[in-house]
């Protein structure tokens, strides 16, 4: 972008709020204004981050590159500045051909879409007796394999099944590759948890398709809970009830909200894919035929408006759906508002409907 813009309001700094404005090319170059603790709107926001998305828009994400860019477009204009793809478990050709389309599109990136940080793969090292709506493709942890698809495309997170043979020596060769490990999927008990938790791994769509929490005979959720440093979460309310938000929220610091959105965001109900899945959309929410829960038509801002409603304070439930997810990646100049970051913003109303998204400091309705 040529040239500097201004744009005025409550802007939320890593500081805190400030009432002024921000002035960017395609980063952010000053921040000015006067600090408050009662911010009005319009509130100026960092971007948010979606580490977890399978689709948006009628696309999934599995289908190939303009997938791809039609899930990046539909985010977008839902206040999501990045994201990653995220695959469901498939036939090692099917996930080859996944990432060889992820690479593609990030060489050629849409200019109206969301920046596409790298894929999340979400199996298909993990355990077949908690598929959830994965497809039944789950293989043995395989590192060969996993050197082999992080050579094809940038893959920045893993989600697997600890208890699995050759999880150990999967973990290790994630730490090794910078790929974010994380748990999920899994049947596995409080003490294999634990000491993945122990390693830096974080869980996947806390409570969904994991061993569970209760006051005895903890799984990975319970391990969870008084270990992990980080987890997703889905807030789309449908997922996890708001009770149980708050009490991960009080328990896990590095707690983060994603969408594990499917081919349904952003779109009527109706039938839709999930890799090699018939997915239906009812009544706002995505499900196998047999009536379960396959990922979600949620959209970022939405789960802002949902945090908010629970009762987070806007600043936090912002930070929770853009810096810490950046963070989780080791990105220090997405999903905050700071002089050198990426001009990544939204602009809200008081209802919090998003006005404006600024990707690289251009809009991208302009």
């Amino acid at each position: 972008m040529s040239g500097a813009g201004i744009i005025h309001g409550s802007i939320l700094t890593p500081g805190g709020w400030v009432v002024g404005e921000i002035r960017h090319a395609d980063r952010v170059e000053t921040v000015q204004g006067t600090a408050t603790v009662q911010p009005r709107a319009p509130f100026v926001l960092p971007g948010l981050v979606d580490t977890h998305v399978h689709g948006g828009g009628g696309a999934d994400v599995m289908d190939g590159p303009e997938a791809i860019r039609t899930a990046a477009r539909l985010h977008a204009r839902h206040g999501t500045t990045a994201f990653c793809p995220t695959s469901v478990t498939a036939p090692v050709g099917k996930t080859n051909a996944f990432l060889d389309a992820l690479a593609e599109v990030m060489d050629d990136p849409p200019t109206d879409g969301a920046r596409i940080l790298g894929a999340h793969l979400e199996g298909p090292f993990i355990n077949p007796a908690k598929l959830g709506a994965q497809p039944p493709f789950a293989i043995p942890p395989d590192t060969a394999r996993l050197r082999a698809w992080a050579a094809r495309a940038r893959v920045r997170i893993m989600t697997f099944a600890p208890e699995l043979d050759g999880a150990d020596a999967l973990h290790e060769a994630l730490d090794a590759l910078g790929i974010v490990a994380q748990i999920g999927h899994s049947a596995c008990s409080y003490a294999t948890a634990r000491d993945a938790f122990a390693r830096g791994a974080g869980a996947t769509h806390l409570f969904n398709a994991m061993s569970g929490l209760t006051h005895r005979g903890n799984g990975l959720c319970g391990a969870a809970f008084a270990h992990a440093d980080h987890a997703e979460i889905i807030p789309d309310l449908i997922h996890v009830e708001a009770g149980a938000i708050l009490a991960a929220r009080r328990a896990i610091d590095g707690l983060y909200g994603v969408t594990d959105a499917t081919a349904g965001a952003g779109m009527p109900d109706g039938p839709y894919r999930l890799g090699e899945q018939d997915i239906i959309k009812a009544e706002g929410v995505m499900r196998l035929p047999d009536g379960t829960l396959a990922g979600s038509a949620l959209t970022m801002d939405v789960a802002l408006r949902n945090l908010v409603a629970i009762g987070l304070p806007l600043a936090e439930a912002v930070s929770r759906l853009s810096t810490l997810p950046a963070a989780r990646l080791g990105l220090s100049d997405i999903g905050l508002l700071a002089p050198g970051s990426w001009a990544d913003f939204i602009t809200m109303d008081d209802k919090l409907k998003i006005t404006r998204v600024f990707i690289g400091g251009k809009d991208i309705e302009s």
